[in-house]
């Protein structure tokens, strides 16, 4: 920072008119000339260590002030213009900096708009599923990232492609795994495609899980991996060479908007695709009924992670022969949902999975640890949540592990077919009937939730004013009336 140079024209130009004075009268104060003054001020000269003193001194200016303004406007200007509704609007960031520089008024005027409009589509957005869940479809819609518009088509359809199922089990009757099914994949790869499958140490493939490199064709995994994401991995990338047909047509059935939302929609396929590979429909589906959907006995019977156990659950929906209509949520530590799938569409009208009162969110206080709870949500509909931290790929000592955490839900009706449904406290039922559950209250989310007294309560629920009354102050930040 001390050999930085500080470029702040536009700042001492405010500096000068604010004063009332001219760029001779402010030169001779501070002793240089009124043309080297003007060279400053059109930041083709920078300010010196001694320039700033002299500001200091005599127009009283804090030197924070000289260098700390435009990168606070900057970063915040980059937050509008990363909007889908002006992506490529500019064709660089110097412009950003000009405006943070030379307007940074208008700057931090155009921030407040814009996040004045981020709240009002915000709300917009909740009114609109809050009608949706009532019955009552609206024309609502916003300017959306690609991997937005990927990740709500896959949350709103059924977890299950036929196509690409049949096509996993033709697929690994092929190759007719046995007990090496990492094997028999790289030796399809080398005798159909010449491709080699390679692990790398992290210091060489520091940035990627995969790479597959055409021109000596060999395929290079990560070693930082577990032994379940490598064969993921490597399952993944025969999928996407065997099966390139049918995923091409399960994409075109999604109508996607752009080449982006479709590429990566390519890999969303290609991981479900891996998936069925290494977890065949009919065989899986006759271990978790065996096992009553024990998530653990899976993953050890397969060879694969909790995760993928987890996820394979929700894809069983096979006409005919389907199986617990299982639906999941995963989350990273700080809140943000970035993965949903369900049997039948994640539920999100139904459930929600925006309340910071799920088990979901405690996990991380117990990692590896399975916590199961039954919920109920305001309108009365109950569900068996199973939640549990999941380790992402590990790094070298001195590297934070990524942590995330993963909720598997179904109806509560299904707790008698489910081994979770055991580890739920309550009483039997009265007259030798259906045991009864202590349920834990939660809601969608705390903008569409209603509950009063709510000590999780994060935001006030845009359908009710905001109670202010001075002489009662209730449980929550955010009573409302």
């Amino acid at each position: 920072m001390a050999n930085q140079k500080i470029f702040a024209g536009p700042r001492i130009r405010r500096i000068r008119t604010a004063k009332g004075l001219t760029q001779t009268a402010m030169a001779e104060g501070l002793g240089i000339s009124p043309s080297y003054l003007n060279l400053i001020e059109r930041n083709q000269r920078p300010l010196t260590v001694s320039l700033i003193l002299k500001l200091a001194s005599v127009y009283k200016v804090d030197p924070d002030e000289l260098q700390g303004e435009a990168g606070l406007s900057l970063a915040a200007l980059r937050e509008v213009f990363s909007d889908p509704l002006l992506a490529g609007e500019l064709p660089g960031e110097q412009e950003l900096v000009d405006v943070a520089e030379a307007a940074p008024n208008a700057a931090a005027a155009l921030v407040k708009l814009y996040r004045a409009y981020r709240e009002q589509a915000d709300r917009m957005s909740d009114l609109s599923e809050m009608l949706a869940r009532e019955g009552r479809t609206t024309a609502i819609s916003a300017t959306r990232l690609p991997i937005d518009e990927v990740r709500e088509t896959f949350e709103r359809h059924a977890n299950h492609f036929a196509s690409l199922e049949e096509e996993a089990e033709s697929f690994h009757k092929l190759i007719g795994p046995g007990d090496d099914l990492s094997g028999a994949i790289r030796g399809w790869l080398k005798q159909e495609h010449g491709i080699v499958v390679r692990l790398l140490p992290v210091a060489t493939m520091p940035n990627w899980r995969r790479r597959y490199d055409r021109h000596s064709q060999r395929l290079f995994i990560s070693e930082r991996l577990s032994p379940a994401d490598q064969l993921r991995e490597i399952a993944m990338e025969a999928c996407l060479l065997r099966m390139s047909v049918a995923i091409a047509a399960e994409i075109e059935i999604l109508k996607l908007s752009s080449n982006e939302a479709r590429r990566l929609a390519r890999f969303e396929l290609g991981r479900y695709a891996a998936h069925a590979l290494m977890m065949p429909y009919q065989a899986f589906l006759s271990a978790a009924e065996r096992a009553h959907y024990d998530v653990d006995v899976l993953k050890s019977r397969f060879g694969v992670s909790f995760e993928q156990a987890a996820n394979r659950l929700t894809t069983l929906a096979r006409p005919g022969a389907s199986g617990v209509p299982f639906f999941m949520l995963e989350v990273d530590n700080a809140g943000n949902r970035f993965r949903k799938a369900g049997a039948l569409g994640f539920p999100q009208a139904r459930f929600g999975g925006g309340c910071p009162k799920l088990a979901v969110h405690a996990a991380f206080a117990q990692p590896g640890q399975v916590l199961v709870e039954a919920v109920e949500m305001p309108d009365g509909a109950e569900f068996l949540t199973v939640a549990r931290t999941l380790e992402g790929p590990q790094g070298a000592f001195a590297e934070r592990p990524r942590r995330t955490a993963l909720l598997l839900g179904c109806d509560l009706g299904f707790r008698e077919s489910v081994v979770y449904g055991d580890a739920l406290p309550g009483a039997p039922g009265k007259a030798g009937g259906a045991p009864t559950h202590a349920l834990t209250p939660v809601g969608p989310a705390c903008r569409l939730c209603e509950r009063a007294g709510c000590l999780a309560r994060a935001e006030p629920p845009v359908t009710r004013p905001l109670g202010l009354d001075e002489m009662v102050t209730g449980l929550s930040a955010f009573d409302f009336q």
